[in-house]
């Protein structure tokens, strides 16, 4: 149940309209931006809510029980705050939306409408439209572990415990070229193919400053080192763009143990026996006495 003033009561049954909407969005990186459709700019709460920002937002949709809400915001690119590259580079993937009804006249009457998290963005030439996901979104996510041959830590955080401090783990570079948004080249460094495939880059200055994108191919040529991104940046890279690459890990026991030296902290099970154990049919002296396949 929603708590509303008696001042903002009051405002609603004086029978003018003097009421806009407020959207708040706390990205991840702890920056926090306000947006407002009335045709000033609003202050509350230590926000300022800029007006002229282009953005409308559908209704809410909600239900009893714990179906997953939402609604879309839809704007153009047009607040200083909002700019193609950083929807593109994901600075804006799971930020958290506050939604609140203003009376613009007083604007500390208002009242909090829903508070949900951003999901997908899709971005035409000069808009874009963002989907918004109530909190219960946050049900739907796996919790716990899994039983499986492969790690289910992500290399580098606290239950994986390797620690990204010196070469050729994560290694400063500046990009030489970028053929494409997509692929991006390198000088030499002393790493194998694929040393980064499955690890990440982060942008460190210029337009791409603070994106952080996911590797999906590394190639070691004779002179340069080439990456294959998963996802377009939001800026074509430029020649001198200094990035922080970090290697990448394929989440296999061998992995982890010739690469990373980090065996003792992997978090799969990679003697679990799979699908062909259990097609197999039993033999006389096998073993097959329930105990442990490794000796």
């Amino acid at each position: 149940m929603r708590d509303i003033s008696p001042q903002l009561l009051a405002s609603i049954a004086s029978g003018a309209t003097t009421f806009c909407s407020c959207w708040r969005l706390t990205r991840r990186d702890g920056i926090v931006l306000g947006f407002t459709d009335h045709d000033r700019d609003i202050s509350f709460e230590g926000a300022v809510f800029a007006a002229m920002s282009g953005l409308e937002s559908s209704a809410f949709e909600s239900s009893a029980g714990l179906s997953v809400g939402g609604a879309e915001v839809s704007g153009a690119l047009s607040a200083q705050a909002l700019s193609e590259a950083d929807l593109s580079n994901g600075l804006f993937d799971g930020a958290r939306v506050e939604v609140f009804r203003v009376d613009w006249s007083a604007p500390d009457n208002k009242v909090l409408l829903e508070a949900g998290v951003i999901g997908e963005v899709r971005r035409s030439e000069h808009a874009f439209t963002a989907e918004l996901r109530s909190l219960a979104h946050e049900l739907d996510q796996e919790r716990g572990r899994l039983y499986q041959a492969g790690c289910d830590a992500d290399v580098g955080d606290a239950r994986c415990g390797f620690a990204f401090a010196i070469e050729p783990f994560v290694v400063e570079a500046h990009v030489l070229s970028g053929s494409d948004d997509m692929q991006l080249v390198f000088q030499r460094a002393d790493v194998p193919d694929n040393w980064f495939t499955g690890g990440r880059i982060d942008f460190l200055d210029n337009g791409n400053a603070g994106a952080r994108l996911s590797v999906r191919a590394h190639r070691s040529d004779a002179d340069t080192q080439v990456i294959t991104l998963w996802s377009r940046l939001g800026v074509a890279p430029s020649s001198g763009d200094r990035v922080r690459l970090y290697a990448g890990c394929d989440k296999t026991f061998e992995t982890c143990r010739i690469k990373f030296a980090n065996s003792d902290n992997f978090r799969g099970f990679p003697h679990m026996p799979g699908n062909d154990h259990v097609m197999s049919y039993g033999k006389r002296g096998a073993g097959m006495d329930g105990g442990s396949l490794v000796r």
